[in-house]
């Protein structure tokens, strides 16, 4: 069983920093990719970053040089780094994740929601201007 547990949301004014984490429990296998996904209101939700346990990590284009992903297996712990931060990143951020065995041609299947089947419950980030 995968229990994911995220924390660290908040406000903050454009141009701020914010550090998201997320408590990651369950075996190896099940949580062998990790992502952050996000959704605003009235929109569909999107992937931000993924990680998968050798520390190969994707990003959506939009958070590219701003955010960076990363995970303390010895912590059981999943990072988000948020910098430079836009109104338009406001959104509830989800911590997912999925296993080994969902990876495509050896990749982790970031960005497809879909293929992720443990998600937590949200934490809320504003971004004001």
């Amino acid at each position: 069983q995968v229990t994911l547990v995220e924390s660290g949301g908040g406000s903050v004014q454009a141009g701020g920093s914010l550090r998201l984490s997320c408590s990651v429990s369950g075996d190896f296998y099940s949580t062998y990719c990790l992502a952050w996904f996000r959704q605003a209101p009235g929109k569909e939700r999107e992937g931000v970053g993924g990680i998968d346990r050798g520390g190969s990590t994707g990003y959506r284009d939009s958070v590219k040089g701003r955010f960076t992903i990363s995970r303390d297996s010895a912590k059981n712990t999943l990072y988000l780094q948020m910098n430079s931060l836009k109104p338009e990143d406001t959104a509830m951020y989800y911590c997912a994740a999925t296993s080994y065995w969902t990876r495509r041609n050896g990749y982790c299947p970031f960005p497809d929601k879909g293929a992720y089947n443990y998600w937590g419950q949200g934490t809320q980030v504003t971004v004001s201007s």
